[in-house]
Parts: structure tokens; C-alpha cells; sequence
């Protein structure tokens, strides 16, 4: 009788220990989910604010000013079609054309931008301009 008594007691814990064994599985993994889905939605946000160039490799961030984003869009569609015509503008009279007018406008833009977002503008810009080198 003791024997079984001692039996039945020894089960009872062993079921109550993996009870709460499978409950703290339970809380680890919900932590590890939410932890994962918020992570996920964070870098899908950062994704949201960036926009890719017409340029393999160069990503555009996203400014607060609607004309800077729209500059930088159309300057890296010239500098793929100057990548494109590797770097002869000389025989593309539209390009080079097209490549005063940008310059023009980004000098303009700059003025007009706070000390940070310049900064910002003129790294994208660099990035640009350093894949548009090598067509020359």
C-alpha cells in the first residue's frame, strides 16, 4: 500500500512538472513570435520608406520633402540611361540636355535643405554618381 501510495504521489508530480514544463514552452513561444512579428513589421516599415533607383544596388531613402524624393527618382533614371549610353553624351544631345537640367535643379534643391537632409541628399547623390563613373 505504501509502495503504491508513494507510486501515485511520484506520478502526480511528474504530470504536474510537465504540465507547467509545456505551459513555459507555451510563454516562450508566444514571446518568440511576438517578438519576430514585431521585428518583421519594423523592417517592413524601414522597406516602406525606401524606394529603390533606377540604378541596381542604390536605394533611395525617404525625405520629408516631396521634391527631393522626386528629384532623386528622376536623376537616377538619367543616370541609368547614362550608364546605358556609357557615358557618351556627346552623341546623345538629350542626355546632356537632360543632365544640365539636373544639375541645375539639385543645386537649387540643396539650398533650400537643412544641414541634415543635405547630408542625407548628398550621400544618395554620391552613390549615384559613383555608379555612373565607371561608364565613362
Amino acid at each position: 500500500m505504501v509502495a503504491s501510495s508513494l507510486l501515485a504521489t511520484s506520478c502526480k508530480n511528474a504530470k504536474e512538472e510537465t504540465k507547467e514544463a509545456v505551459e513555459t514552452v507555451k510563454e516562450v513561444t508566444t514571446d518568440a513570435a511576438e517578438a519576430t512579428s514585431e521585428a518583421v513589421k519594423e523592417a517592413a516599415d524601414k522597406t516602406a520608406e525606401a524606394v529603390e533607383s533606377a540604378i541596381e544596388g542604390i536605394t533611395i531613402p525617404s525625405f520629408d520633402n516631396e521634391e527631393v524624393d522626386t528629384y532623386l527618382k528622376e536623376y537616377s533614371a538619367y543616370a541609368s540611361d547614362y550608364i546605358e549610353a556609357k557615358g557618351d553624351v556627346v552623341k546623345n544631345t538629350d542626355l546632356a540636355k537632360k543632365g544640365v537640367e539636373l544639375s541645375k535643379k539639385g543645386s537649387e534643391i540643396v539650398k533650400n535643405l537643412d544641414e541634415e537632409t543635405a547630408k542625407k541628399f548628398n550621400q544618395v547623390m554620391s552613390e549615384i554618381q559613383a555608379k555612373m563613373a565607371p561608364a565613362k
